[in-house]
């Protein structure tokens, strides 16, 4: 009898366990999928950054690739002010009119 008294405890951390690894998984789901929205916009920026500091410290000219990567910004920051949540609020007054 004195091994049944301990199976409900047992079980009631397992329960808690599986939660607290269920809320984990949704944590990093999340982050990822909040990484992969930033490098999606900035991805072309980053890369650019990178080339044109690996050829400087090799020695070269990476003024190229710096302009490429301002050029990628400009866009980037263009792509972020028209994705806003001013613009789907906007349209939500507009769906119930149709």
């Amino acid at each position: 009898m004195h091994g049944r008294s301990t199976l409900p405890g047992l079980r009631s951390r397992a329960l808690q366990r599986g939660q607290g690894m269920t809320e984990y998984l949704i944590i990093v789901a999340l982050i990822a999928v909040a990484a992969i929205a930033v490098y999606q916009l900035f991805g072309q920026v980053v890369r650019s950054q990178t080339a044109a500091m690996a050829r400087e410290i090799a020695g070269d000219d990476g003024s190229s690739e710096n302009s490429v990567a301002q050029s990628a910004a400009k866009s980037a920051s263009s792509q972020t002010a028209s994705r806003s949540l001013k613009a789907f609020t906007g349209n939500a007054s507009q769906a119930g009119s149709h």
